[in-house]
């Protein structure tokens, strides 16, 4: 199988890595995964690769992204983690053969397919809702995981969630920041976790900074957290984690 992205789209002229960053199962306190996030050769933030990226070689970058994230998570994750990568819907022309490279990558790497998670933002605007919902269906049937990102700051919100069931929803870093003092944000996320509880999808709250936004995140039921009060992330390493002393109190 190919498509007009594997014979036309042009390749890209400039090298890039990886950083990761800890996912946490906060009840079980252990390390769920790690998210593969996008770093220039010397550390460069991810907004400095992305600017280099055109609409001619976002194809070429995408399938690069997810090779280099399972090679480096192959060689330095925990057999038993989760790797989250971030791809670019609007990169993927056919599913089906799309999807090649990376099984040919986890396939010589010996990564298991159930072990990775694919995170598309919402901030991403998806100009044809029907093909995300084919590349979504492909992909659970491979196996993978799924996840919407930065649930909250996008385009779709709740209509998206209503296109198709993910596994996981991430609650966007604006609805995490001081929610502790901020009675609105807490009510939005109690309503987006009640909704994600009704339809079996595991609940993701990413960005937190403090024990504050952590124990109100844990009682509305966000079992899933990523944030730098329990690791920042580090180019080519798996960060150790830091569990907060008053969440190991309070357990």
């Amino acid at each position: 199988m190919s498509c007009d992205g594997c014979r036309d789209g042009n390749e890209i002229d400039f090298d890039f890595t990886m950083a990761f960053q800890p996912i946490v199962d906060i009840k079980a306190q252990k390390v769920w995964g790690y998210e593969a996030l996008v770093r220039g050769m010397s550390g460069e933030p991810a907004p400095t690769v992305l600017s280099r990226v055109t609409d001619q070689t976002k194809y070429s970058f995408d399938q690069r992204c997810r090779v280099k994230a399972i090679e480096l998570a192959a060689r330095l994750m925990p057999a038993d983690c989760i790797l989250s990568i971030n791809f670019m819907p609007n990169a993927v022309y056919e599913p089906r053969a799309c999807i090649r490279t990376t099984l040919v990558a986890a396939a010589q790497s010996g990564f298991d397919l159930r072990r990775i998670n694919f995170e598309f933002t919402e901030s991403e605007r998806v100009t044809d809702p029907a093909h995300l919902q084919g590349i979504i269906a492909e992909y659970q049937r491979q196996g993978f995981l799924t996840a919407i990102d930065d649930f909250g700051a996008g385009y779709a919100g709740l209509n998206l969630l209503a296109s198709f069931t993910p596994d996981i929803v991430k609650i966007d870093m604006g609805l995490v920041r001081d929610i502790d003092s901020d009675f609105t944000k807490r009510a939005i996320v109690r309503g987006v976790t009640s909704i994600c509880r009704d339809l079996g999808i595991s609940v993701l709250a990413e960005g937190i900074e403090t024990d504050g936004e952590l124990h109100v995140l844990m009682d509305l039921g966000a079992n899933l957290m990523q944030g730098y009060l329990f690791a920042r992330p580090e180019l080519e390493t798996m960060p150790k984690v830091t569990f907060s002393e008053t969440l190991v109190a309070a357990q």
